[in-house]
């Protein structure tokens, strides 16, 4: 399911119609390193689901919050290096958890 998040499916104006913004919003964001939507052999851009969560985020932080661009970098950084030790600890508790039941056997 997780493969399914990034899968290419929203062409620049449907993806700006579901975050609520201009394209020329999404262009931005894109020229920001905000988001990197993948590119079809036409060179149309195309959004991901995962894509769409991180424009709804950078817009809600930009414009709900006041969060200038820099600040929404620095956020997003941190929330996949936080996603990053999340999945590291689950590993590791998965690792524990098998070493714990070898011990009982």
């Amino acid at each position: 399911m997780q493969e399914e998040r990034h899968r290419p499916r929203y062409v620049i104006h449907i993806a700006a119609e579901l975050i609520g913004v201009k394209t020329h919003t999404l262009r931005y964001y894109e020229r920001s390193g905000m988001v990197k939507p993948q590119r079809s052999p036409g060179n149309i851009r195309l959004y991901s689901e995962s894509d769409i969560e991180t424009l709804r985020r950078v817009r809600n932080l930009m414009d709900d919050l006041g969060v200038n661009m820099a600040g929404v970098e620095v956020i997003n950084n941190m929330l996949e290096k936080m996603a990053e030790l999340t999945r590291e600890n689950d590993l590791l508790r998965e690792e524990v958890r098998r070493s714990y039941q070898g011990m009982e056997k």
